[in-house]
């Protein structure tokens, strides 16, 4: 059985009739605008078969034909793709390149799980294509996943491999969690404080707030401008869009221990502040100042320069968990409210956001924010990435707001996968593989005009207990394929999803995720080495849940 995940929309296989033979002879047929998708054949099949898959003309032997077809565009759209495999060729068209990407992934899961090797294992084997039609198109246009290197960072070849990783299961968006405060990961040249001190803690809590554990070892890192640079054009390559994040007001203590006078110095010592090694709220957010915004005006000048438009159209500002107690107590920030006559410390933090939103509209650019930016008023044109439950997503969406639903209760993957004692570190809420394959991003009862500005969903994972990347491939997986099939093909109703034959078809995946490295919770609870006795997590079961 082929077992593809996501499912597609249409497959049909013909048992009676003979597969398509990949072998010496086989050529790669891609007429202009299909060069992207050869590169990654050849990449991708080519290095696992040890084939060359020469370019040639696809009318003169056997042969993979890419073809662009602007004529499919009203029923495939910019990333569905029709495959047609039989004993002479293998046929992709599309409307868009992306289209054509989306369909090597399927084709790579047609040749079997050994496809997805980096080099060929079996030198006598046989590549065989069954013969068959695929039509298959994603159901949103945003099918993310959010990764946290500030609070443990990935170094930039494990975040190309992710980006591998987020390919092989059709998803299109990669938001990159750049700063926090436990570490500041991204180059800025006008301010090198940033990386120089604020992108380092002295040490890191082991476990989750109430662990009495420490690692003593001084932890950070960050990517220069090049390194952005590379997984910005990595990632273009395959079709999938960067979604920075650089958090403001709050979560910002990397940020001031780096600038001081970028806090409320008027209500804390701003120098005495170091980059934070413990989890959760920092009371120390960005004071409401001019002097503030030209400093992020800078940053985020740099920023547009790395993540191009064409492929980061949307820029995260974060936005969520501030605390107000120092504006509050602050002189300056309660001139600031009155100032521009607003009624409360949540407006000051809107006209913050608005300011931003502004600039960047400016620029050509769309920014997008946790729900918490509703608070004290939406800018016009923000987006909103609906964390704490469906109801931010909802009020947003109903205000004519886009919205990218990823909420916590059922796409937060660093939550733990089972009640049992050997998870490890345990966070949250229990949400099994089951339960992420249910999560409908479409909130019932949604007007049909709300209901259009849903752009999507995306799976989030924050990295507090995860040191490494053994430990995010544990959390991540086997759920990014649940939740890829949720964000590619799951029917609405979520009741009526086929759960039983996505597990079926999961037993041919584990064998795709064992080619490709990675290092999941197998079905049967973690392995001896994937468990963390004693190391408290945050078991939060049975806590009242946000809608």
């Amino acid at each position: 059985m082929v077992n593809l995940i996501p499912a597609p929309l249409r497959a049909e296989y013909f048992t009676d009739m003979p597969g398509f033979v990949l072998d010496q002879d086989t050529v790669v047929d891609a007429p202009s605008g299909t060069e992207g998708t050869a590169r990654l054949l050849r990449a991708t099949v080519g290095a696992a078969t040890g084939l060359p898959l020469a370019p040639g003309r696809g009318d003169r032997g056997p042969a993979i034909r890419l073809r662009i077809d602007p004529g499919t565009a009203d029923e495939l759209g910019p990333e569905g793709y029709r495959l047609a495999v039989d004993a002479d060729a293998v046929t992709l068209r599309a409307a868009a390149p992306a289209g054509l990407h989306w369909g090597v992934q399927t084709l790579r899961q047609l040749l079997g799980p050994e496809a997805h090797r980096c080099a060929p294992v079996n030198p006598d084997r046989v590549w065989t294509v069954p013969s068959c039609t695929v039509e298959d198109r994603p159901r949103f246009g945003w099918r993310g996943l959010m990764l946290d290197v500030s609070r443990h960072f990935m170094p930039k070849t494990d975040v190309l491999r992710y980006l591998d990783l987020l390919a092989a299961h059709k998803l299109n968006v990669f938001h990159f969690h750049l700063t926090d405060d436990q570490g500041w990961r991204i180059e800025i040249k006008r301010y090198p404080r940033l990386t120089e001190t604020g992108s380092w803690r002295s040490r890191t809590k082991y476990g989750h707030r109430a662990s009495e554990l420490w690692d003593e070892t001084p932890y950070g890192g960050y990517y220069t401008q090049d390194d952005i640079r590379e997984i910005v054009a990595y990632a273009a390559a395959r079709h999938i869009r960067v979604v920075p994040e650089i958090d403001i007001p709050g979560h910002s203590q990397a940020t001031i221990t780096a600038y001081p006078e970028l806090g409320n110095t008027d209500v804390v010592d701003t120098t005495a502040l170091s980059v934070w090694d413990d989890w959760g709220v920092t009371p120390n957010v960005l004071a409401p100042t001019d002097g503030v915004l030209r400093f992020f005006e800078g940053v985020f000048e740099e920023l547009l320069e790395l993540f191009p438009a064409d492929t980061s159209p949307f820029i995260h500002v974060g936005g969520d968990e501030c605390p107000k107690d120092q504006w509050k107590q602050s002189p300056t920030a309660q001139a600031r409210i009155k100032e521009l006559g607003l009624a409360d410390e949540d407006e000051l933090q809107s006209w913050f956001i608005r300011h931003f939103d502004s600039w960047l509209t400016a620029r050509g650019r769309r920014l997008i924010g946790w729900d918490e930016i509703l608070e004290g008023g939406l800018a016009e044109g923000a987006a909103v990435s609906s964390w704490r439950g469906y109801a931010g997503g909802v009020a947003a969406a109903e205000a004519g707001h886009d919205v990218v639903m990823c909420p916590e209760q059922q796409v937060y993957l660093d939550h733990r996968q089972d009640g049992g004692p050997d998870e490890p570190m345990p966070i949250g809420y229990v949400r099994t593989l089951e339960d992420v394959y249910r999560f409908e991003p479409v909130p019932p009862g949604l007007s049909e005009e709300a209901a259009r500005h849903i752009l999507g969903t995306q799976a989030n994972v924050w990295t507090e207990v995860m040191q490494n990347r053994a430990r995010v491939d544990y959390q991540v997986f086997p759920r990014l394929a649940a939740f890829a099939e949720v964000a590619w093909s799951a029917l609405p109703d979520s009741e009526d999803r086929d759960f039983a034959g996505f597990e079926r078809r999961m037993a041919t995946h584990y064998a795709r995720l064992d080619a490709l490295g990675v290092e999941y919770r197998p079905p049967g609870g973690p392995l001896p080495w994937q468990r963390r006795p004693g190391i408290l997590g945050r078991p939060i079961e049975g806590a009242p849940p946000r809608v």
